[in-house]
C-alpha cells in the first residue's frame, strides 16, 4: 500500500486515463470510412462499411452473365420474323422504357427513336419477360415460352421474343460481346475464389466461355432467379462466404442472398435495390483490386489494435509504478488517438493510390 496517499491518487488517476481505449474505438470507423471515400471516388459505391468487412471475407465469387460479364453498349442485335408496324415499336418501345433488365435496356436504345406511350397496364415478370397493353392492343416481350412461341430454333443464341395481341411476331437475337480483360480478371481471381457463371440464359455461350474463361470455371445455363437464389443458400450451407455480382433487379434475390451482392451498372442511376453495393462497369476488371484493398483494410485495423495495445501496455507501466503524472497521461492519450487516425489515414490513402 502506497505511504503517500496523494501519490496512489495521482497513480489511479493517470491509470483510468491511460487505461481509455479510444485508439481501439478509432480505429475501425476510421479505416472503413476513409476506403468507403476512396472506393466511391473511383466508382465503386457501397453502401456501409460493413460490406467492405464481409468482402474481405468471401471465399466464392458468382456471376451473371448478360449485362455482368458482357457488354450491354456493345452489343449488336438482329431482327428475325414478320415486320412490326410503327404502332407495335411503339408499344415495344414504351414497355422497354420500364424495365432495368440489361436486354430491355440494349433494345430500348436500339428503337431509341421511337415515341413513348403512356401505358394503360405493365407487368414484368422476373426471368420471363414483360407484358403491357394499350388501347386495346397487348404485347409481350421475353422468352419464347412466356410469349406463347413453342418450336424455338435449335440455334443456342440469347434472344428476346415477341408478340402483339396473342400473335408471335418474331425475335432479336443478341450477339454478345465479353467485358475487355475478362479473362485476364478471372485468372487472378482464380487463385483465390472459387468462380461460378450462373445464368438465365441457354448455353448458346458454352463454347466460348469454355475458352475464355479458366478451366476450373463452374458454368451453369437457364438458371431461373429462384434457381440462382438456391445454389447461393446451398454454398453459404456448406460454409462458403458468398460474393455475388449482377446487373441488378432480374438477381435481386441472389444479391440479397448473397454475402455481399454487386450490381454492375452502365448506368448508376438505374436503381437496384437489392444490392450492397454498385460497381460502375468502366470499373469491372477492377475487380480483384477492391476485393484485394477490403483485406489491407482489415490488416491495418488490426495493425492498429496492436499499437494501440502496446501504447497503452507501455503507458500502464509507468502509470502503475507511478512515474506518469496524470496531466502527462492526459497529454499523451489523445496523441495516441491522433496517431492511430493518422496511421489509419495514411495506410488507406496509399491503398487507394495503387487502385489507381
Amino acid at each position: 500500500m502506497f505511504v503517500d496517499a496523494s501519490k496512489a491518487l495521482n497513480v489511479f488517476t493517470a491509470v483510468l486515463i491511460i487505461a481509455c481505449p479510444c485508439a481501439i474505438a478509432l480505429a475501425a470507423p476510421f479505416t472503413f470510412g476513409n476506403m468507403l471515400r476512396i472506393f466511391g471516388k473511383l466508382k465503386f459505391y457501397a453502401k456501409n462499411a460493413s460490406v467492405i468487412e464481409q468482402l474481405a471475407a468471401i471465399n466464392t465469387i458468382i456471376f451473371d452473365k448478360t449485362g455482368t460479364i458482357t457488354a450491354n453498349k456493345e452489343t449488336s442485335i438482329a431482327y428475325e420474323g414478320m415486320a412490326l408496324s410503327s404502332t407495335e415499336e411503339v408499344l415495344l418501345k414504351s414497355s422497354l422504357r420500364n424495365s432495368n433488365h440489361p436486354l430491355s435496356r440494349s433494345l430500348y436504345a436500339l428503337l431509341q427513336d421511337n415515341d413513348i406511350l403512356t401505358l394503360d397496364d405493365y407487368e414484368e415478370h422476373i426471368g420471363k419477360g414483360i407484358c403491357a397493353t394499350h388501347n386495346n392492343n397487348s404485347i409481350k416481350i421475353g422468352s419464347a415460352p412466356f410469349v406463347g412461341h413453342s418450336s424455338e430454333s435449335t440455334i443456342l443464341n440469347t434472344a428476346v421474343h415477341v408478340s402483339t395481341n396473342n400473335t408471335y411476331k418474331g425475335k432479336f437475337t443478341f450477339y454478345n460481346k465479353y467485358r475487355k480483360g475478362l479473362s485476364k480478371l478471372f485468372n487472378k481471381l482464380k487463385k483465390e475464389y472459387d468462380l461460378v457463371i450462373l445464368s438465365g440464359d441457354n448455353a448458346g455461350e458454352k463454347e466460348n466461355l469454355t475458352k475464355l474463361l479458366p478451366a476450373k470455371t463452374k458454368l451453369f445455363f437457364n438458371q431461373k432467379p429462384e434457381d440462382k437464389l438456391e445454389y447461393i443458400k446451398h454454398h453459404q450451407s456448406s460454409g462458403a462466404k458468398v460474393l455475388m455480382i449482377g446487373d441488378g433487379l432480374n438477381d435481386a434475390g441472389a444479391l440479397a442472398q448473397s454475402d455481399v451482392g454487386i450490381a454492375i451498372s452502365e448506368d448508376v442511376n438505374v436503381f437496384s435495390p437489392a444490392c450492397d453495393a454498385i460497381l460502375d462497369a468502366s470499373k469491372f476488371n477492377s475487380l480483384y483490386h477492391f476485393i484485394k484493398a477490403s483485406k489491407q483494410a482489415i490488416t491495418i485495423i488490426k495493425w492498429s489494435f496492436v499499437l494501440s495495445f502496446v501504447y497503452n501496455a507501455i503507458g500502464l507501466y509507468f502509470a502503475v509504478t507511478g512515474q506518469l503524472a496524470p496531466v502527462v497521461a492526459a497529454i499523451l492519450m489523445p496523441l495516441s488517438s491522433i496517431s492511430i487516425v493518422v496511421f489509419t489515414t495514411v495506410c488507406t490513402n496509399i491503398i487507394g493510390r495503387k487502385l489507381k
